[in-house]
């Protein structure tokens, strides 16, 4: 198992970005959270298998319709196991 960081840099705020990262995250079974952060960006953090992982990693970089990637950064950090589920955290 596998926890990473994702910051993903673009117009990635007021465009569903959230709710589209929760959908994929929660039909790959993977757990974590995603929410804004104050410079415009996003923030994923997210355990599980790292194939699935890698798996939303390439939704990351598409997004939602409204939403332009610019980057996503990828930061492994050490397996915890503490996140229960996917939620979008305000």
């Amino acid at each position: 198992m596998k926890r990473v960081r994702f910051t993903i840099i673009g117009r990635v705020q007021g465009v569903g970005f959230r709710w589209y990262v929760e959908e994929k995250a929660r039909k790959l079974g993977l757990n974590g959270f995603v929410r804004n952060i104050p410079d415009g960006d996003v923030m994923v953090m997210v355990e599980g298998s790292e194939d699935n992982i890698r798996k939303l990693e390439i939704y990351l970089w598409k997004g939602p319709a409204f939403a332009s990637v610019e980057n996503v950064i990828k930061q492994e950090e050490e397996y915890k196991g503490d996140l229960r589920e996917f939620y979008i955290s305000f």
